[in-house]
């Protein structure tokens, strides 16, 4: 049986550095979009806004990143603005020249809070990608009333291979006019850092850990999380148990990924890991005009950490920390803790009086039925579980008197992937779905606040290699990717505010070699992304955006929303940033 399956792996890496040609331009608002054009094309929404007039402080402004060097800056709140904001916003720009160059890891940070996480589009021989990015920051803005230290990472490789040097700019725009409570009343990093800096997780048994000693008065807590793939974890959703390692031509070490959170050594929370793909991944042409889900744009998963809020304030050091379950070298990780006060005591008490997550470790269940016929080809499946469901319930009696809090979640894991590996033919199709329910619960007395929470991460990737009788190769890649979100907040009952979002982006293209395994054209490629976001207060946004060749064939917006456009509240979130905001006060 003739091996091509090894080559597989390989596509990844080859797409990077051939220069390939038909890379995006711009990246703009739709409706300046042009039809016909290679400029980076995405229908995520912007960050809405207030109607207050702006402040804006700039942290860079066009820097080259060239090296691995960090590009440090100074930051000072905005004057004139006050101290508190009804929004924060990070707005920034980024291009690449034209030639080539992998797609790179892009971080902003502040005192080592992380503001921005991203890659950056690949360019090709001819033409400068740029793209434009956005971050709602509202949530830290306890973190912005006082001056600061921060960097721009982007780790970059400049030499006679690799030419194309990234160029950066970056702001935050404040909208003055914010009350008391808005937002969290404290941000402290994860890290060892002071700038800013990720955290690498080779193993499950790695951690990023911190150990703090909180204000006595903690009454809320969340955990915004990043976990990011890179190395021999970049393409995790793809790679097999270890015993089906090398029958499949696949990477080991399993594919189930799910981040965890402990404090003090406890379980705490979980957070998934979402199957980001970079502008090199599997094809590259899959992603010119558009890239994949939040590929230039991550967004945190936040864990509700409030059952522990009695806990966290008896002044005694806590440690929080971060693991990746299965990392396989390597997850790169950063987190931040966010704290609301109780203004009116000096001292809240409790603890946490029940833990289910706790004896249930994050262990699948991995079946098969791949089978080798006398022919020597390979056939069958590879499947990956886990389902868990949790309660973690703790009290904290405040100036209000006792609030219990309780999160209840069902986290699962759902894999299968199929193979036919033959002389002629390695199909690998991987169906994956990564799924969240969560329930957390605030009660005092017989006064109940509900927040709900439903998170989908879909990945539907069919990769097929078939030989010709002449030795030259096809490689045809389909991906299916989304994110799925739903929010629902409710009072004693009443339903005050729900949200839904849908993001789904579907790639093909067939990569064509040589005999001799030259790279020598694609055909095939088309990419779609359909967006769609409203709110249960009248926001609705609807953009779609789809290329044939690498060019941009159409794109609309509003279809569906009332007088066919888009309108969105300035509270909202769109993008599916976490919002803690709003809750009620007790």
């Amino acid at each position: 049986m003739t091996q091509i399956g090894m080559l597989g792996r390989s596509l990844c890496g080859l797409g990077l550095v051939v220069g390939l040609s038909g890379a995006a331009q711009a990246a703009s608002p739709a409706a300046e979009f042009t039809v016909g054009s290679p400029a980076v094309a995405v229908a995520d929404p912007a960050v809405p806004r207030p109607s207050e007039k702006a402040c804006t402080v700039e942290l860079f402004n066009d820097v080259s990143f060239d090296d691995f060097g960090t590009r440090p800056y100074s930051y000072a709140p905005p004057t004139g603005c006050g101290t508190h904001w009804k929004k924060v916003v990070l707005e920034a720009d980024f291009s690449v020249t034209a030639g080539r160059q992998f797609d790179r890891t892009a971080t902003l940070w502040l005192d080592g809070v992380n503001l921005y996480f991203g890659t950056t589009q690949e360019p090709s021989a001819t033409v400068s990608p740029q793209w434009h990015v956005e971050r709602d920051l509202t949530d830290y803005s306890a973190l912005l009333r006082q001056a600061g230290q921060g960097q721009a990472i982007i780790g970059n490789l400049v030499n006679g291979t690799y030419t194309g040097v990234i160029h950066g700019s970056a702001r935050l725009v404040f909208y003055p006019g914010g009350g008391q409570t808005d937002a969290p009343d404290a941000v402290y990093a994860l890290g060892a850092d002071p700038v800013g800096n990720t955290t690498v997780l080779n193993a499950s048994s790695d951690r990023l850990a911190k150990t703090f000693t909180l204000p006595r008065n903690v009454e809320r807590a969340y955990l915004d999380v990043f976990t990011q793939s890179q190395g021999g974890d970049e393409f995790w959703y793809t790679c097999v148990p270890d015993a089906y390692a090398a029958q499949t031509f696949e990477c080991g070490g399993g594919n189930f990924r799910e981040a965890e959170v402990s404090i003090d050594g406890q379980p705490a929370g979980v957070a998934p890991v979402m199957p980001w793909i970079y502008t090199g991944g599997i094809d590259p042409y899959l992603w010119r005009p558009t890239p994949g889900v939040q590929t230039l744009n991550f967004m945190p998963y936040r864990v509700d950490l409030t059952p522990f809020a009695g806990l966290l304030s008896d002044g005694a050091p806590h440690e929080v920390a971060l693991s990746v379950a299965g990392a396989h070298g390597y997850f790169s990780a950063t987190a931040a803790l966010l704290v609301y006060r109780d203004p009116q005591a000096a001292q809240v008490s409790g603890r946490i009086v029940r833990n289910t997550l706790a004896g249930q470790p994050p262990t699948p269940t991995i079946g098969s039925t791949l089978a080798t016929d006398a022919d020597g080809n390979l056939s069958g499946d590879v499947t990956t579980q886990l389902t868990r469901q949790f309660t973690i319930e703790g009290y904290a009696d405040t100036s209000r008197g006792r609030v219990r809090s309780t999160v209840t979640q069902t986290v699962g894991f759902d894999d299968t992937q199929s193979f036919l590996i033959n002389a002629s033919t390695y199909d690998q199709h991987t169906v994956q779905l990564t799924r969240v329910d969560s329930l957390s619960t605030r009660q005092r007395g017989p006064l109940a606040e509900i927040y709900e929470q439903h998170v989908r991460y879909p990945l539907d990737l069919d990769y097929r290699q078939l030989a010709a009788a002449d030795g030259s190769l096809g490689a045809a890649a389909t991906v299916r990717q989304g994110q799925e979100l739903s929010t629902t907040r409710s009072l004693a009952g009443v339903p005050l505010y729900a949200t839904r979002l849908s993001n789904q982006v579907e790639a093909a293209d067939t990569l064509q070699f040589s005999a001799a395994g030259a790279f020598i054209g694609h055909t095939g490629q088309r990419n779609t992304q359909a967006y769609r976001f409203d709110d249960t207060l009248g926001s609705c946004y609807q953009a779609s955006v789809s290329s044939v060749g690498g060019l941009l064939s159409a794109y609309t917006q509003g279809q569906g929303c009332p007088g066919g456009s888009n309108h969105l509240g300035w509270f909202s979130r769109p993008d599916g940033a976490p919002d803690s905001r709003g809750q009620a006060p007790f």
